[in-house]
């Protein structure tokens, strides 16, 4: 059953589900991606890979996702941020393995940024970045809009967006576009402060196995690791996908 936790106050309030797993060792933490939540099957595996070695593992669902309040279409990189860096501060104790998939990376990195600033104790003592879909809303979505999909979301304020993991097409708001742009990490050093071990199938249809070598160029001084796989797709949720996985969170203590 998981816990709630409330993020934001009066009308941006929006309760959001926990689940933890109590365990030795520096807690893994699972930032899921875009529209996916907590019990994805990753998140899953992991989370049976933690009861079976007494690890501590700790997953949620962002706002609008899954099992959390707030609805979707509300939903910004600012907002998700703000979940991710609430759940840390409230549950978590020592630092974090973060483990980020898609849009996950994504906001992983954008966590150690502020936590390196603000909370070197909960800072990541590694990272496992899954397809990590870096300035996604601007590389991934807008710079890849034709002309007419632009109109549209800048007219009506949303474009629904057909996607190949659900039958309904997801909602690409003109806010999420936006907001995006305030977060950008491409153009400049990242700091992650800790290892980082990048998964990326080179069969990935959504982000293009480039974009993960770019993400490496921007990891200047830090002992980064990337792993290409050459028929994994986006999901990377096949056997020797999971065990790939767990051995490179293993790699981080």
């Amino acid at each position: 059953m998981p816990q709630s936790h409330t993020v934001g106050q009066g009308a941006e309030a929006r309760q959001i589900a926990v689940l933890i797993r109590e365990g030795k060792g520096p807690p893994v933490v699972w930032l899921g991606g875009f529209k996916s939540d907590m019990r994805s099957t990753k998140a899953a595996f992991l989370d049976e890979w933690a009861e079976r070695t007494g690890r501590s593992f700790l997953r949620f669902d962002y706002s609008g996702h899954g099992e959390s309040g707030g609805a979707f279409e509300d939903g910004t990189i600012s907002r998700w941020l703000e979940d991710t860096l609430q759940v840390l501060e409230r549950f978590v104790t020592g630092r974090p393995i973060l483990v980020g998939s898609s849009m996950g990376g994504w906001i992983a990195l954008l966590a150690a940024r502020r936590l390196i600033a603000a909370r070197p104790d909960l800072s990541p003592v590694g990272m496992v970045l899954i397809a990590p879909a870096v300035d996604f809303t601007e590389r991934l979505m807008w710079d890849r809009f034709p002309e007419d999909i632009k109109r549209a979301v800048e007219e009506t304020g949303v474009y629904h967006r057909p996607s190949a993991y659900s039958e309904d097409p997801y909602p690409i708001t003109k806010g999420l576009i936006e907001d995006g742009r305030n977060h950008l990490l491409f153009g400049g050093p990242i700091q992650t402060g800790c290892p980082v071990h990048i998964l990326q199938g080179m069969e990935d249809p959504d982000v293009p196995w480039q974009h993960a070598l770019q993400l490496v160029e921007h990891l200047p001084g830090d002992s980064v690791s990337l792993t290409l796989i050459k028929d994994g797709d986006h999901r990377l949720s096949r056997p020797e996908d999971l065990e790939r996985l767990i051995g490179a969170i293993k790699a981080m203590v």
